[in-house]
């Protein structure tokens, strides 16, 4: 199968909407429970040592530029233990866009279509993203391109409208929550917004034609994703209160049903429903792109398109149940995912690196190589 490329300036769209995901509806209600009115501070602070964490990962990406993550875990542990944790990974990936199938199903049950059965929509999402991964990273990067501007323009009427409801009280006291919340709640947040990042390192920076570009991107990407989460906490807070924001499942989706102006402009949730629609979907996507095509990798398959179907049909029988209740998704959310993710963005990364320097592993050709130079280097590392 031929290599896919695709810019740099696709590639930091997709880090920007990819870093938002699912947490524009559920990380709210999260970051609350867990530090109350000073969830925004929290969330900032997560932001910025989200600088770290894409260090790290551009970092390890430079001492293998031409290789994806799966890929990087062969050359540089060998071919068992590389095959093990790739493995570990790819199971990582698959369980994850499992998970986002399940959270599409409850949101659309609960709050749009109560009589429809979850699996209804899991399956209604995996046919497009079915054809969306057969398509290839490419095409994908060309529909995220044309999606921004209408998330952008979603998300500014959804801030300007819900500002008359702002109540500046309720963010106050500032600064009361104690030490240990506050840093779980960093935690929480970080293993939700820039943790799962480590995924794009199955296309960075292998699949992009401007490296040095991508690694400016990757950090803008992050931070507007962390912006944008960041707002939409202060919104919920200062909206609907610290206890009306933590007893709820998804409370920016309330937060919008609160929208009303002059009696005329109403019950507009509909906004902040395919604002979460679009950035769901493009980590949906590249937690199976990267399953799908790490995989491959493993097994040696050259064209891991014949993986797509058997792939999606297993993974939407494991969002039936993966998790039993809400209840019990937002207990993994907080306990089990911050561990989870953890370990795959940081101390496999750091142990990537540790022995890559040990073994003195060094990119063997600069960045100014050609486009077709770096294609025909993939094709060949691709058995």
């Amino acid at each position: 199968m031929n290599a896919e490329i695709i810019g740099a300036r696709q590639f930091t769209i997709l880090v920007f909407l990819y870093s938002i995901g699912t947490a524009v509806l559920v990380i709210p209600a999260v970051m609350v429970g867990e530090v109350k009115q000073d969830a925004w501070i929290s969330s900032t602070v997560g932001v910025v040592l989200s600088f770290l964490v894409i260090k790290l990962f551009i970092s390890l990406a430079n001492r293998t530029p031409n290789l994806s993550f799966v890929e990087a875990n062969k050359k540089i542990l060998g071919k068992f233990i590389g095959k093990l944790t790739a493995v570990g990974f790819i199971i990582m990936t698959f369980i994850s866009a499992s998970q986002l199938l399940y959270y599409i199903g409850s949101f659309l049950q609960t709050e749009v279509m109560p009589e429809t059965p979850p699996v209804t929509f899991a399956i209604l999402v995996n046919l497009a993203l079915i054809y969306a991964t057969y398509l290839g990273i490419e095409v994908f990067a060309r529909s995220a391109e044309i999606l921004l501007p209408v998330f952008s323009l979603l998300f500014l009427i959804f801030v300007i409208c819900i500002s008359p409801e702002i109540d500046v009280k309720n963010v106050q006291p500032i600064l009361e929550t104690t030490a240990s919340p506050f840093i779980s709640g960093t935690i929480i947040f970080m293993s939700i917004h820039s943790l799962p990042l480590i995924v794009l390192l199955m296309i960075f920076p292998s699949a992009i034609n401007e490296h040095k570009s991508a690694q400016k991107g990757f950090y803008i990407g992050t931070i507007a994703g962390g912006a944008v989460l960041t707002i939409i906490i202060v919104l919920c807070i200062l909206v609907l209160g610290v206890t009306s924001t933590s007893s709820r499942t998804f409370p920016s989706y309330a937060l919008a049903q609160r929208i009303s102006i002059g009696n005329f402009l109403q019950r507009i949730e509909v906004v902040m429903a395919f604002i979460w629609f679009i950035s769901i979907f493009i980590r949906l996507y590249l937690y199976f792109y990267a399953t799908v095509k790490g995989l491959g990798q493993i097994l040696n398959i050259k064209d891991h398109r014949q993986l797509i179907l058997p792939l999606a049909m297993i993974s939407t029988a494991i969002s039936q149940i993966i998790h039993p209740n809400i209840i019990h998704s937002t207990e993994y959310n907080k306990v089990t995912w911050p561990l989870f993710i953890s370990s795959f963005a940081i101390l496999l990364p750091l142990l990537l690196l540790i022995v890559a320097k040990l073994r003195k592993i060094n990119p063997a050709e600069k960045d100014s190589n050609t486009i077709n130079e770096r294609v025909d280097n993939e094709e060949n590392n691709i058995n």
